[in-house]
């Protein structure tokens, strides 16, 4: 269910390629009707749905060159199921008052070895990416990423569906 409405939120937020090659036109569809379409589809399709998304919003942002941009998408692609690989390590428990200290120390450092290797992966990443783009436009991307993690965490949050504590990965 949180793939749906994180795959509504960005759906609503701009129009992409890939909704115009499945003939959607997903952006001015009425709330109802886009729902009904992205319940339809196949988990897969709908996380194919938001990876092209994250991609050509990126690219937009970024001002990517024509040229560069297939080297591009391959690495951003890479480095985002890298991320993604890494972050599934995590799966934090929501019971901390019943934990033991001990227990609670072991998620601590859990937390934080993946914090760090999220970090390295960044940072080994960010040297692939200068190879492509700019460092200016490696800044830009993560900046972009961190707003369009805030944008859909404050969508989440508003609504009326997702009332419910919200688990964040580190």
């Amino acid at each position: 269910m949180k793939k749906i409405g994180i795959a509504i939120i960005v759906v609503v937020s701009a129009q992409f390629s890939f909704a115009q090659q499945q003939s959607l036109d997903l952006k001015n569809m009425k709330p109802e009707a886009r729902k009904e379409v992205l319940q339809k589809m196949e988990p897969n399709e709908r996380m194919e749905l938001l990876r092209q998304y994250r991609e050509n919003m990126i690219v937009t942002e970024l001002n990517v060159p024509q040229n560069t941009q297939p080297q591009f998408k391959s690495l951003y692609n890479e480095y985002q199921e890298k991320q993604s690989q890494i972050k599934s390590k995590f799966n934090p428990k929501d019971n901390y008052e019943s934990m033991t200290d001990a227990e609670a120390t072991k998620e601590l450092d859990q937390s934080f070895e993946v914090g760090q290797q999220l970090l390295d992966t960044r940072k080994d990443y960010s040297k692939k990416f200068m190879k492509v783009i700019s460092p200016q436009q490696v800044l830009k991307m993560y900046q972009t990423e961190g707003k369009m993690r805030k944008k859909i965490l404050d969508r989440k949050q508003a609504g009326p569906a997702n009332a419910g504590s919200q688990r964040r990965r580190p």
